[in-house]
């Protein structure tokens, strides 16, 4: 079984739930694992996931008006 955990300072913390027995002696090895591999993963499956959606015209001033696109307001002058 593979256990995907960090360290905060004390223990060992599971990053997902475990199903282990409670008190059962276990022998744990212990090997780093680069940060950036689960992150690079995720953003290539998001970056991924997205090009399935059809790329939509945005509007030019929409950070300018971000109230009037998020919540109706009045556009600014």
């Amino acid at each position: 079984m593979t256990l995907r955990a960090h360290f905060d300072g004390k223990v060992l913390v599971p990053d997902e739930p475990v199903d282990l027995p409670v008190n059962c002696a276990l022998e744990v090895e212990l090997k780093p694992v680069r940060k950036s591999a689960g992150a690079e993963k995720a953003l290539t499956r998001l970056l991924a996931l997205a090009r399935q959606f059809p790329a939509r015209g945005g509007v030019a001033d929409g950070a300018a008006q971000h109230d009037h696109y998020l919540y109706g307001l009045p556009k600014r002058p």
